[in-house]
């Protein structure tokens, strides 16, 4: 049943939601060759993902994932995720999961969803396991963090077991060389569905459908962006998240205030002058070790200004601070007086 999806996006034209919720159903199912889903992936791609297409994916395999059991109260409150697509292949340290621990011991509950590495030498649960951080909970636990640590880490293929069938079909993609909707749809599936996202993509035409996908599912308040690195002689590289070294793209939205695009250039802030060799990190281990530094004060280097940098965001999007400048203030307050180290040792006790 793909085949008859796969020429209609090959003839350009967009699948509706019931077309996709089916399509969900086969990319899902054992019984349909790889090589037929991977056709389906890579006819989408090329036809282009509106954002009505991502809201009905999300959905769709919103449906057939764990969620995370969590009481009407915790519900109604703020819970942030700060997470990026990856894919933008730099190097850079746990930039993103160093700051959703920061907001954490800013007072934000912070629901991080992530993997391990695909594109990296080391992802989110790679990087919170070398930090003794629990990355294995059942929903169960990983809801009781949330609402006692106002810290919980979401491991992706625990709450999503339909990705099982999914994934040969993506690798096959991936050595053809076509990215698939699976390259950024991750961020999305968050099975806490945060009320307030901080999203980084590698792809600064994505931040706007990324964003309208996002109001579309029912997110109160938040920011996509694409940062710049320089390089010279040569055409820019992207961030996936908020850059201390270039301009940063932005779409964001706030439940009252209409859905914008902005420039926001870093020399607004006091950023050290920095080139991305000051942002590289390494293994899990030395990743740790610099996550670590940062938030117990050790770094105040061009590293601690990154963090500094997508915290001001992060706590701005989920209301914690009234500007960027007060988020920025408020970060580096949490890390000086001792109160992220505080989080961290908490997280890992």
């Amino acid at each position: 049943m793909l085949e008859p999806l796969i020429k209609q996006l090959i003839a350009r034209q967009s699948l509706a939601d019931e077309e996709i919720r089916v399509a969900v159903e086969l990319l899902a199912a054992e019984t349909i060759p790889v090589v037929l889903k991977a056709e389906f992936l890579s006819a989408l791609a090329q036809k282009g993902e509106t954002p009505a297409e991502i809201s009905a994916f999300v959905r769709a395999l919103y449906d057939k994932s764990i969620q995370l059991p969590l009481d009407a109260g915790t519900r109604a409150a703020e819970i942030l995720d700060v997470v990026g697509t990856g894919g933008d292949r730099l190097g850079t340290f746990n930039i993103s999961t160093t700051t959703a621990i920061l907001c954490a011991a800013a007072g934000v509950m912070v629901a991080k969803h992530g993997n391990r590495a695909v594109t990296s030498q080391a992802g989110s649960a790679d990087v919170l396991d070398a930090l003794g951080i629990p990355t294995n909970l059942t929903p169960v636990e990983a809801a009781r963090s949330l609402v006692e640590k106002k810290f919980t880490f979401l491991f992706a293929p625990n709450f999503h077991p339909s990705f099982k069938h999914i994934g040969p079909a993506r690798k096959l993609c991936a050595e053809r060389g076509h990215r698939t909707l699976f390259n950024y749809l991750g961020p999305l599936l968050n099975p806490a569905r945060p009320s307030v996202m901080l999203v980084g993509t590698s792809r600064p035409e994505l931040c706007e459908p990324l964003a309208q996908s996002l109001q579309t599912l029912g997110v109160r308040r938040a920011m996509v962006v694409c940062g710049t690195v320089p390089v010279p002689g040569a055409a820019d590289a992207y961030l996936d998240e908020l850059s201390t070294l270039g301009d940063n793209t932005i779409a964001e939205f706030y439940q009252e205030r209409a859905f914008t695009v902005s420039t926001l250039k870093p020399d607004q802030f006091p950023i050290q002058p920095a080139v991305l060799a000051d942002l590289i990190g390494g293994d899990k281990y030395q990743n740790a070790e610099l996550v670590r530094n940062i938030l117990l004060g050790k770094d105040n280097g061009p590293r601690r200004d990154a963090v500094l940098f997508n915290s001001a965001a992060a706590l701005f999007v989920a209301a914690k601070a009234k500007s960027l400048t007060e988020g920025w203030i408020l970060a580096e307050e949490t890390i000086d007086s001792g109160r992220a180290g505080a989080k961290l040792k908490e997280l890992t006790s």
